[in-house]
């Protein structure tokens, strides 16, 4: 752990050197560092899908999606940045006339980002893209549940940067909470609110800004008046991508009393549709990273409850995608976030009723979905309950648009990112204002006798 210690202390040092002396403040290196990655995540294509398979079982559809998100991240952020590193010109306000005001976007400094094993890989290199276009060094700590993806992460920063520029560690808790003992600039992590909790007070030490992208229960309002066929397939194709190890990932659904028998059935048939009679043998279906989350989701299920699914094999850490009926707070499965290929099914009566069983969740989520063909109903919806965002009519789609802000509320989350709310995120917004010297207005200096009537003027 000593070597470890060293070896992160000497990193910091010397990429706070780097920063110091001002390569990272150009537009020509910041470009010429994202296309290195761009060329990078292309060329590591093929064995980020052999390792995120290794890791997590994942489809090779599903690995593409994440290597595509990142790659058209990569490609709209050089595509932009020239124009985002801009100054900003603003108003000057009549207090501080005559002058000149503009925003400056400078770099913070070293940072930080701690990356969760449900996407190794995007959860590493999109963050890193926003800290790539603002002019900052940086260190990733990738998750250690993910060892083959990992490793590649690993690889690819290390092969493309200087480890005074950006560069990773690999390693268990111990190595995370070291790096949490040294000061940065700006720490990112996307995880649990529990781990969340821990890294914040780490950070509180050193007073140092943090983005926390959590979790939480994302409901699901599916409306009478919805496509109902639709509805299934986009909520389903949602809740089991990632075998449910997505954090925006739709948690539960309520569905309207007077279509849920016909929803349940159409739920279960393109369930059947989608992963066949034998989910278990379905090369698009994903397994649970480990055996701790296999155990804690399975004792979710409430089996005489089961409307498809329930089957598990802790060996191959399996969990058939399964839908849960008539479900109630009362359960446990009401009381955390599943994380898992569980889908539990509520009932509403109305707008008030859904609002009033929203309220009961233990924290506000970090997602919503509304499915309905009512702009009123969708925009009461959305007014009344405090979420991280919102999909009308689909799942998870929001999160693949980077012209959006992704982030959470309250216990979801602190901070938003993606596109140019990564590069404004770990920027420092510099505020600048050039007073003019052609005029010195003497209104402000002392002695200032019955200057006042003067400012009493502004209040009228």
């Amino acid at each position: 752990m000593m070597i470890i210690k060293s070896d992160i202390e000497k990193t910091l040092l010397q990429q706070q050197t780097f920063f110091n002396g001002d390569e990272t403040q150009s537009y020509a290196f910041r470009l010429t560092q994202l296309k290195k990655l761009q060329r990078g995540i292309a060329e590591y294509k093929e064995r980020f899908v052999e390792a995120l398979y290794k890791d997590l079982g994942r489809p090779e559809f599903e690995a593409y999606f994440e290597l595509v998100a990142c790659y058209h991240e990569v490609k709209d952020t050089i595509k932009n940045l020239k124009k985002w590193m801009k100054p900003k010109k603003v108003k000057t306000g009549l207090l501080a006339q005559p002058g000149k005001s503009r925003i400056e976007y400078c770099p913070v400094g070293k940072v930080l980002i701690l990356v969760p094993y449900n996407y190794p890989v995007a959860l590493a290199l999109q963050p890193l893209i926003g800290a790539i276009a603002a002019g900052n060094t940086a260190i990733i700590k990738p998750s250690s549940l993910t060892p083959a993806s990992s490793a590649l992460v690993d690889e690819l920063i290390k092969s493309t940067f200087e480890p005074k520029y950006i560069t990773c560690f690999l390693g268990s808790t111990e190595v995370t909470n070291e790096l949490l003992a040294n000061k940065f600039d700006h720490i990112f992590f996307t995880g649990s609110p529990a781990v969340g909790r821990i890294v914040m007070s780490a950070a509180a030490k050193h007073l140092t800004p943090v983005t926390l992208e959590l979790g939480g229960k994302s409901p699901t309002i599916v409306n009478k008046d919805c496509n109902i066929e639709q509805a299934v397939k986009r909520i389903v194709s949602g809740r089991f991508l990632n075998a449910g190890q997505t954090c925006i990932a739709p948690d539960h659904v309520y569905v309207h009393s007077d279509i849920k028998d016909e929803f349940i059935d159409k739920i279960k048939k393109f369930v059947k549709d989608s992963y066949s009679d034998n989910p278990f043998e379905n090369k698009d279906f994903g397994r649970m990273i480990n055996d701790r989350h296999f155990k804690r989701v399975s004792e979710l299920i409430l089996q005489d409850r089961v409307v498809i699914g329930g089957e598990t094999n802790a060996e191959e850490k399996y969990i058939a995608p399964t839908i849960i009926k008539d479900v109630t707070f009362d359960d446990d499965i009401m009381k955390e976030e599943i994380f898992g290929p569980v889908l539990p099914i509520l009932e509403f009566s109305d707008f008030d009723d859904v609002c009033q069983q929203i309220a009961k969740l233990p924290e506000f989520p970090l997602a919503m979905y509304i499915f309905t063909k009512d702009a009123e109903f969708e925009q009461n919806l959305i007014r009344k309950v405090r979420c991280g965002g919102v999909n009308v009519n689909s799942t998870l789609m929001h999160v693949v648009n980077s012209y959006l802000p992704f982030g959470g509320s309250g216990e979801s989350g602190i901070g938003s990112y993606h596109g140019k709310h990564s590069f404004e995120l770990f920027s420092h917004q510099k505020s600048i204002l050039n007073s003019a010297t052609w005029i010195d207005i003497p209104l402000r200096y002392a002695p200032y006798g019955n200057k006042s009537k003067w400012l009493k003027k502004f209040i009228n």
